[in-house]
């Protein structure tokens, strides 16, 4: 065991090592290429035994079965990273392993699953091991960005017919007490993704110095557009199934009239849709659409009256309020402030996965074998994944890197100090090996 976490971290350790940053606009090829040279030496087996397709910098294996069954299935997890600014405590991309802890960006996103996906095929494909259906792994070197690797990865799927069984990205991990007042250790399965768009508001005057200014300027009517959203939120918050399941799982390790509430979750969906909201940010963010403005944009000189400002939305889409919807409701409230909806991206609509199906009855089988007192439960993920470009060539999209993490590591994402303890990795690797066993 100890000779695996050495091996492990010494590995994971090299990865992070390897900057990855990803730049908005900025294609990196070279960068990425020798980033994948890495993985080549870290990685022989897999790059001698599989089928490898480089999308522009965008990886994708295919391990292939001696004789398929059924539909193959597809593990996946980026390459890049976000920037590391602002004072560490350790050199963010030193790979410095101490106490049984690597430091770096990249650690847990995603370079610790990418990794543990990497090293249980090298060593199925070292042993021997035929699988019974093809495997895939994917992984883009853009998702930080928004870049289309993974579009153009999934489009390459669908031209040649091939439709997935299910896939694995990031999303959930292995946590204690993942709400306040929740008890043990849980599994959390992302089981429903919210889509995203992003939306420009714009108010036009015919401009004019900024010593007379008269009443109504673009900018004003902006700032009552955006205070109207404050003060009335137009979005409906409802309980969704997956929610619902998730305070029913969760609420038998909660004591007092809240576990009581999230155990008996689908007779107070009500309350529950009223309450959790308005105490909670990340609550309110399962429950509804969210509406969060982000950049602005007025005159350049410090005295003129602009001719037009704008100001962007970076809007989450939840299943019962999507994108068409939110469409009429911005148009409808731009109308009587005088402001102009233009549309950035809307997104599609969310996919929502069934876990009642044997898909993730399978997943849910590897975690109770794996890791002994975790319970694994379905949940709403906020934020956005590859995994959503996939909807045309997989109905069951898991986003669940198998990590177990603390609270810190967890905050750590896109922050300071990011790290991931060596233990970790050891039952991560396990968790696609046995996924692949029981297929």
């Amino acid at each position: 065991m100890e000779d695996r976490e050495a091996l492990y971290s010494s590995k994971l350790s090299k990865m992070i090592q390897y900057e990855t940053v990803s730049i908005y606009g900025v294609k990196q090829k070279e960068k990425f290429e020798g980033f994948h040279d890495l993985l080549k030496t870290l990685f022989p087996n897999v790059f001698s035994k599989c089928e490898v397709l480089d999308i522009e910098g965008s990886l994708l294996f295919k391990w292939a079965s001696s004789s398929p069954v059924g539909d193959p299935i597809l593990f996946m997890s980026h390459q890049d990273v976000v920037e590391a600014t602002g004072k560490w405590t350790k050199p963010p991309f030193s790979g410095l392993i101490e106490d049984g802890v690597i430091w770096g960006r990249g650690t847990v996103d995603t370079k610790g699953s990418l990794f543990c996906i990497f090293q249980s095929i090298e060593e199925l494909i070292e042993s021997g091991y035929d699988p019974s259906t093809d495997v895939y792994i994917a992984s883009s070197c853009g998702e930080e960005v928004l870049g289309d690797g993974a579009v153009k990865t999934a489009q390459y799927l669908k031209e040649k017919k091939i439709h997935l069984r299910f896939l694995i990205d990031e999303g959930g991990m292995i946590v204690e007490s993942p709400m306040p007042g929740v008890k043990g250790k849980y599994a959390m399965i992302g089981s429903l993704e919210k889509s995203t768009g992003n939306f420009k508001f714009i108010a036009k005057s015919s401009g004019g110095h900024a010593s007379a200014p008269p009443k109504n300027t673009p900018i004003v009517r902006l700032a009552k557009f955006i205070s109207y959203f404050d003060k009335h939120d137009p979005t409906v918050s409802k309980m969704n199934d997956v929610t619902a399941e998730m305070f029913s799982r969760l609420g038998k390790t909660t004591k007092g009239v809240m576990g009581f509430l999230m155990r008996h979750s689908r007779g107070f969906a009500p309350l529950l849709s009223f309450v959790i909201p308005k105490v909670d940010n990340m609550g309110a963010a399962m429950f509804k659409t969210t509406v969060a403005f982000t950049t602005t944009k007025g005159a350049n000189g410090l005295n003129v009256l602009p001719e037009e400002a704008y100001v962007t939305a970076n809007v989450r889409f939840i299943s019962h309020q999507g994108p068409s919807e939110m469409l009429k409701i911005f148009k409808k409230i731009g109308k009587k402030f005088d402001v102009e909806v233009e549309i950035i991206n809307e997104g599609g609509e969310c996919q929502v996965v069934d876990y009642k199906s044997d898909e993730f009855k399978l997943l849910e089988s590897v975690i109770l074998e794996n890791w002994e007192g975790v319970t694994p439960s379905p949940y709403t993920l906020t934020g956005g994944t590859d995994a959503r470009h996939y909807i045309s060539v997989c109905e069951n999209a898991f986003r669940f890197a198998p990590l177990e993490i603390n609270h810190q590591q967890l905050n750590s994402v896109h922050g300071l100090d990011e790290n991931i303890c060596t233990n970790t990795l050891i039952k991560g690797v396990d968790f696609y090996k046995k996924v692949v066993n029981k297929l």
